[in-house]
């Protein structure tokens, strides 16, 4: 039965972060796709007060250049299946900015980075590092180059069985001085225990295409 209901939402852009799904399977081995914006908020909903997440296109961010300090309003639907969406609501429509920037999320060169973020064919390019949630939710909070991922992990595949988590990534210069990669993550499958990246060999792989600055 579908119980997803649209609601009216309004808040202060915290943060803009990508929006992704990651596909994982026995030796910590992924794959990626951007899927959009999270817009993280804080404000009230039809459901709530305080802090939430709403996600939105590539085109409606391109359209109506959101940036961090902006307050923002909107309606979209909450979610159907929570392990498989980090936002609080998603099919984001009817927005508006409402006031724009004060001035104090000022456009900086140093991190975090908290400018216009970039479209997802850079992010796909630049590729990304596992990042420690404890980074994601700090520092690296309202950095564009954050992110908070939906992660399918492939638990037994002759029956499709899946397992769900979220899991943070950086997107950022390798250089930051803030990251962190924090534990390494684990990927389970039936009967075999779990398989972590220990040496970080697979974000090696994502970010071949960049230097230590880029």
């Amino acid at each position: 039965m579908d119980e997803r209901e649209r609601i009216k939402w309004s808040g202060l852009i915290l943060s803009i972060q990508p929006r992704s799904t990651v596909w994982r399977y026995i030796s910590n081995n992924r794959t990626h796709r951007l899927i959009g914006y999270n817009l993280f908020l804080e404000g009230e909903s039809d459901e709530k007060l305080g802090r939430f997440v709403v996600a939105v296109s590539e085109k409606q961010l391109a359209t109506i250049g959101f940036r961090v300090g902006d307050e923002a309003k909107g309606a979209a639907w909450t979610k159907l299946r929570p392990e498989l969406e980090f936002a609080d609501y998603y099919r984001a429509g009817a927005l508006e900015r409402i006031r724009p920037n004060d001035g104090g999320f000022d456009e900086i060169n140093l991190p975090p980075w908290i400018d216009t973020p970039p479209d997802l064919k850079t992010y796909a390019w630049r590729g990304c590092r596992v990042l420690s949630k404890s980074s994601w939710s700090g520092q690296c909070f309202k950095c564009k180059w954050a992110a908070m991922a939906t992660v399918t992990i492939a638990w037994y595949l002759p029956l499709k069985i899946n397992k769900y988590r979220f899991e943070s990534f950086c997107y950022g210069p390798k250089s930051c001085k803030f990251y962190k990669r924090g534990r390494t993550p684990v990927v389970p499958y039936k009967n075999r225990g779990s398989f972590p990246d220990e040496e970080g060999g697979f974000d090696e792989i994502e970010t071949e295409n960049r230097d230590w600055d880029d």
